[in-house]
């Protein structure tokens, strides 16, 4: 895995329907509120988001809250966005979605 440059960030983030590019202790990280009707939706969401992470040995900040899962990706080894990144924000999206 590399790195992303900013050029590169700024272009897959207008693919990404949903996401936002947010910087946090100098690392870029992408980030997603997903909303529920009840806690149980949002833990269920949780635990599903939780699988593909285990899967792809990728792990993402997940907050549960009532009503609403903020999802946040970033290759923590790498200090930003890689490709994975994208990917792993792409699947979480299709697990809600479907």
């Amino acid at each position: 895995m590399e790195k992303l440059n900013d050029d590169l960030v700024e272009k897959k983030i207008r693919e990404l329907d949903g996401w936002k590019v947010v910087v946090v202790d100098g690392e870029k990280r992408l980030v997603r509120r997903f909303i529920f009707e009840d806690f149980t939706g949002a833990v269920a969401f949780s635990v599903k988001v939780g699988i593909i992470a285990e899967k792809a040995d990728h792990h993402p900040v997940v907050l549960t809250e009532w009503g609403k899962v903020t999802v946040s990706w970033w290759s923590h080894s790498l200090g930003g966005l890689s490709e994975k990144d994208f990917e792993m924000a792409e699947r979480t999206s299709k697990l809600y979605e479907g």
